[in-house]
C-alpha cells in the first residue's frame, strides 16, 4: 500500500465532513458581512441598495440583513441549511449582477461565496448539524 492510496482511503472516509467544513466557513464569512450591515443600520443598507437601483430598497435591506445574519447563523449550526444557502446564493447573484458587473470590479470573493452556497444547496447539512439532530428526534 502506498502513502497515496492510504491518504485516498482516509480522505474518502472523511468526505462526509466536506459539507460541514464548507457550511461553517461559508456561514462565518456571510455572518461577518451581515454584522457589518447591522452596524451600518437599516437606513444605511437601504440607502446603499437604493443607490444600486434596487426597488423597495428598505424591504430588500431587511431581507438582506436577515439572510446574512440569521440565515448565516442557521447555516453555521446546520439548521434549514438548504433554504438559507439558496437565499445566500441569490444574495451573491444580485450582488454580482447589480454592484460588481456594472462597476467592472472583480468578483472572486462573491463568486466563491456563490459557488459555496450552491454547493450547500445540493449537499445539505453534512455532519454535526442541528437539523439532523432535530430530524432524528422526530423520527425516534
Amino acid at each position: 500500500m502506498t502513502l497515496f492510496s492510504s491518504f485516498e482511503r482516509t480522505a474518502q472516509r472523511l468526505s462526509p465532513l466536506a459539507a460541514t467544513v464548507l457550511r461553517v466557513a461559508l456561514a462565518w464569512v456571510f455572518l461577518r458581512h451581515g454584522l457589518m450591515k447591522l452596524h451600518m443600520g437599516l437606513s444605511g443598507v437601504a440607502g446603499f441598495l437604493h443607490s444600486l437601483g434596487f426597488p423597495l430598497a428598505g424591504v430588500c435591506a431587511v431581507l438582506l440583513i436577515i439572510a446574512e445574519t440569521f440565515g448565516a447563523a442557521c447555516v453555521a449550526v446546520g439548521l434549514l441549511t438548504r433554504f438559507f444557502a439558496a437565499c445566500l446564493a441569490l444574495d451573491m447573484i444580485l450582488a454580482i449582477w447589480r454592484a460588481l458587473l456594472p462597476s467592472g470590479r472583480p468578483f472572486e470573493l462573491e463568486g466563491m461565496l456563490l459557488a459555496g452556497a450552491l454547493a450547500l444547496v445540493f449537499l445539505g447539512d453534512g455532519w454535526l448539524a442541528l437539523g439532523s439532530l432535530i430530524g432524528k428526534k422526530k423520527e425516534g
